[in-house]
């Protein structure tokens, strides 16, 4: 399935995020956790694009193994950092061959030890650039891109990072799928002015659930996620008990997903960061039907 036919009025689009892990034992562990989540049957499962395009292989085998032996569209991760156009559309053609028809448009960070973004010698500078290139070559291909309720970082101001987004669009994105954010209110605030932006194509909320809090305090001060004071201070108190950080965490994150249901969203990405116990404990809550196979 298409990124641009998961959100139909009538069809709510479950997706599910992974990377590509480094070792035998992760690859297994992964299998597993992806078999217990494929019974929710999510629209496609993503699979990420490492570092400076370090997996870009790796990426494109996983998502060939998961619409494989799952039956479930993959969406392949792509980004512009290190890769001349040339390689960018012979890394397309690859995807095109192993029958990848999804794709996650993303500019992609700075490699380690560079502060800002600069394209390669006949490479491409923004994500728009690569939507348009995708859109050329492969005309048929889904396309989603990034989107961020509390402005990328490296943009100056709101207004700015919204015309990003516009140009992304309107390069022809068929979906905008939001960094993560543990606060509803900055994601409704965000889809308002996308709207009075004129950005019209179906905006999914990204929703990384909490299982460790040092992990996440990490991840949120690198993309300027807004964590609740009162859930941080839940999170602090319970720093010396595992499983009490991941029950606060789930419970906030079905929360979060109840409420932005109720809000009309017409799906919910999940971060499950190779982890189903998380994601599995949400879908429940949620009501989301496991399939006849996992009942028996």
């Amino acid at each position: 399935m298409r990124i641009r036919d998961v959100y139909r009025r009538t069809q709510f689009g479950l997706s599910i995020e992974i990377f590509p892990p480094k070792t035998s034992a992760g690859d297994e562990s992964l299998r597993q956790s992806l078999k217990r989540l494929s019974v929710f049957r999510p629209a496609f499962i993503s699979c990420t694009y490492g570092a400076g395009g370090s997996t870009q292989h790796r990426t494109v085998e996983w998502c060939a193994e998961i619409q494989d032996t799952l039956g479930i569209s993959a969406t392949s991760h792509f980004t512009c950092v290190g890769s001349t156009v040339d390689e960018l559309r012979e890394w397309l053609r690859l995807a095109g061959d192993n029958g990848i028809r999804n794709i996650m448009a993303l500019r992609g960070d700075p490699p380690q030890g560079q502060e800002t973004f600069e394209a390669v010698e006949g490479g491409l500078q923004n994500a728009n650039e690569l939507v348009e290139l995708i859109r050329s070559e492969c005309p048929e291909m889904g396309i989603g891109v990034a989107g961020y309720p509390e402005k990328h970082q490296e943009a100056p101001d709101a207004a700015t990072d919204l015309a990003n987004l516009k140009r992304k669009v309107a390069a022809g994105a068929d979906a905008v799928y939001t960094q993560l954010f543990y606060v509803n209110e900055n994601f409704l605030r965000f889809r308002e002015q996308c709207e009075q932006t004129g950005i019209e194509v179906p905006l999914i909320p990204g929703i990384m659930p909490i299982t460790n809090f040092s992990r996440i305090q990490r991840i949120a001060a690198m993309c300027g996620a807004e964590v609740p004071d009162e859930l941080s201070a839940r999170l602090e108190a319970a720093q010396d008990d595992k499983e009490a950080q991941f029950e606060i965490g789930v419970e906030h994150a079905i929360q979060q997903c109840r409420q932005l249901m109720d809000e009309g969203v017409p799906g919910i990405h999940f971060y499950a960061l190779n982890r189903s116990r998380a994601c599995e404990r949400i879908l429940d809550a949620l009501g989301f039907k496991r399939t006849q196979a996992e009942c028996a």
